[in-house]
């Protein structure tokens, strides 16, 4: 997995349910502020996506993952719904009322 994914990993267990984070704001989190890209790729080979709610992170204009790892898109949205999370018209979340502030 290596230090990089397990950083990650502990960052976004970090984010509360009903808030969410982009991949920029856990790559700085980390200490690798040009790495958001990298966000990604660990999240995409999350291997608990159960206890690393991989979900609840998001592009930096709330925008979702098309590609997300487990369910696509739609599960992720029906997920961060589930949570609380509201939609702005456009399709993205609110990153106004939602962003997670550590």
């Amino acid at each position: 997995m290596g230090a990089f994914n397990d950083a990650v990993y502990e960052v976004v267990r970090q984010i509360p349910k009903g808030r969410v984070a982009s991949y920029g704001q856990v790559a700085r989190m980390v200490g690798k502020p040009r790495n958001a890209r990298f966000v990604g790729y660990a999240l995409h080979v999350n291997p608990e996506p159960v206890v690393t709610p991989c979900h609840r992170v998001v592009f930096r204009d709330g925008s979702l993952a098309p590609g997300f790892a487990f369910g696509g898109e739609g599960e992720q949205r029906r997920l961060l719904l589930a949570e609380g999370i509201e939609f702005l018209e456009n399709g993205r979340v609110d990153m106004e009322r939602f962003q997670w502030e550590a």
